[in-house]
């Protein structure tokens, strides 16, 4: 009884270990980003990841007071990754009642939704100022069956077979106005100054969280202090404004 009362003791500190102990440990902290999904993350000119994502997570990093190991996932295998702890954390995670099942989710730290772009000498402010405009769109996509709910009758929507497509239709001037995520309308914002595209108004909001294993609350604290503790320095404006080409929405 002895014996099991000694094992019983040592093993039960082990039994509580959690990740946040092993990032202490090993003074590393492994981030799953994507590095295919710009400005959130992609490979710059200098062959080394960079975007929204990259650099929220050496913000994280720094709180945890850990070098930043970025883990490239998809969206086939990085719940895998997380649930298997090849990774302590993902970002760039969508809340949603499916996915709350299975993993925790952080304070909001960036801003991703959908709206409608066009030029700026185009006035559009909201959806009644849709009448007799076109709009172009992927078919069958969220940006299609939201566009469709909030235009008016009048408004003539372009639908094409991909994104690529509802893209090009725009920038060629085929529609005035396309509808598509902040991230894509960013990168159009940057690379097609010709046209001076801007952002008219939103319809759909879905911010990213950090997605982390369950029951790693001592974890899940440090990454909302981090999150905050940017907030607050006026950090992650600075890299919303770099990357979105937006400031931070007052409501993330």
């Amino acid at each position: 009884m002895l014996a099991c009362a000694v094992g019983v003791a040592v093993a039960t500190p082990a039994a509580h270990a959690d990740t946040l102990d092993a990032i202490a440990k090993s003074g590393v902290v492994r981030v799953g980003v994507f590095e295919d999904y710009p400005p959130f993350g992609s490979i710059g000119p200098d062959m080394k990841p960079q975007g929204y994502d990259i650099d929220m997570a050496n913000l994280i990093g720094k709180t945890l007071k850990a070098k930043v190991e970025l883990v490239q996932v998809n969206g086939d295998n990085r719940m895998a990754y997380l649930a298997d702890h090849k990774v302590d954390m993902l970002l760039s995670v969508g809340q949603t009642p499916e996915r709350a099942k299975v993993i925790d989710f952080s304070q909001a730290y960036a801003p991703y939704f959908l709206a409608v772009f066009g030029p700026k000498k185009i006035a559009v402010k909201t959806a009644a100022d849709l009448a007799n405009k076109t709009i172009s769109v992927a078919h069958g996509t969220l940006e299609d069956l939201t566009i469709t709910k909030a235009a008016p009758a009048s408004a003539t929507i372009k639908r094409f077979d991909d994104p690529n497509g509802a893209i090009a239709a725009f920038l060629s001037g085929q529609v005035q106005l396309l509808v598509t995520g902040n991230d894509v309308g960013a990168t159009i914002i940057a690379r097609h100054p010709a046209i001076d595209p801007e952002e008219k108004f939103s319809l759909f909001s879905s911010p990213d969280h950090v997605g982390l294993n369950k029951d790693e609350p001592r974890l899940m604290e440090k990454v909302n202090e981090a999150i905050a503790q940017a907030k607050k320095s006026g950090e992650l404006n600075a890299i919303s404004k770099k990357w979105l080409r937006a400031p931070l929405p007052a409501d993330l």
